[in-house]
């Protein structure tokens, strides 16, 4: 009986791998081991930098509201705190969404929250 190659297979192998690699720079996109490395390096860093997605908007979500509810005279802290002592659970996504798209809506939630806290009325400042 012949011997078989892994002619077809190993073919399909590389041309996926350096179908991957396309949009590299020189032989990162030309030279399978070297193509080889970019692809996994670049499966590290997406891998990686889906986590950090999350953090990153995470903070951009607490920086809106922290500018919000300044202009009632709050920090964030004190907000956040009155939203869990108040059971109000609106979470930092929306509440962020809110404050840029439907201010009177935010306005309101504020004012619900500085009831939970027992917080004097403050006229919004002038900026």
């Amino acid at each position: 009986m012949p011997r078989t190659k892994g002619v077809v297979p190993g073919k399909a192998r590389k041309k996926k791998l350096l179908k991957s690699a396309r949009g590299a720079f020189g032989g990162r996109s030309r030279l399978l081991r070297t193509a080889k490395e970019n692809v996994l390096r670049g499966l590290q860093f997406a891998y990686r930098d889906r986590r950090v997605k999350k953090r990153m908007m995470r903070r951009l979500w607490i920086q809106r509201i922290n500018a919000a509810v300044r202009m009632y005279g709050m920090s964030y802290s004190q907000f956040i705190a009155g939203l869990k002592h108040g059971e109000i659970t609106i979470d930092r996504k929306q509440l962020s969404e809110m404050a840029i798209h439907d201010a009177e809506a935010f306005r309101k939630v504020v004012e619900e929250v500085r009831t939970h806290l027992g917080a004097v009325e403050v006229p919004p400042t002038k900026s």
